[in-house]
């Protein structure tokens, strides 16, 4: 974004308020992830970032439960649902509700897709290369996170590591170097 020659800003703090008020509202109408992170920030109550994860939590629930076509299905919903979330993550800044809802993720994949899971075939490849990335993704995401948070996501993450290495997606987990158990 090209910065304002300072002429132009000097000018700019120099109209009348109500003035400056209708370009920043026209401006920030403009972008509408702005406009969405401003709603929460805003406009929402105390209780919207738990309500917003309470409702993507649904989301990750129930999609990954039903039956499926094929495993590209799946992985199609899965990449949707991730898409979710990180957009989430954008709008409130709620990088560990990013982190808990993924786990939650791969892991309902693993326990309620066994069948999905279970081979690692034509098919299933493009499926389990992507749990094994995103979980290795995952875990990169939680070291950049506070000590404390890695206490509180543990019993999640050694709750997902053995149902992905008691897949077909083990060799590939292996290959990225994902932990078994996490400490």
């Amino acid at each position: 974004m090209p910065a304002l020659s300072p002429d132009l800003r000097k000018a700019l703090f120099n109209l009348p308020q109500r003035e400056k008020d209708q370009l920043l509202a026209r401006l920030v109408a403009q972008d509408s992830v702005l406009t969405e992170q401003l709603t929460f920030r805003l406009l929402e109550g105390e209780d919207a970032l738990e309500i917003r994860r309470e409702r993507l939590r649904t989301q990750v629930d129930d999609p990954v439960r039903g039956y499926h076509q094929t495993p590209n299905d799946l992985l199609h919903i899965v990449r949707q649902l991730q898409a979710r979330l990180a957009y989430h993550a954008r709008i409130t800044g709620d990088t560990l509700g990013e982190v808990e809802l993924t786990l939650r993720l791969l892991t309902n994949i693993f326990r309620h897709q066994p069948a999905a899971v279970a081979q690692l075939h034509g098919p299933t490849q493009p499926l389990l290369q992507h749990l094994a990335r995103r979980t290795h993704d995952t875990l990169k995401q939680i070291s950049k996170l506070h000590e404390d948070y890695h206490v509180e996501l543990a019993p999640a993450l050694n709750e997902l590591l053995p149902l992905l290495y008691a897949s077909a997606a083990a060799p590939l987990a292996r290959e990225l170097g994902i932990p078994a158990t996490f400490h």
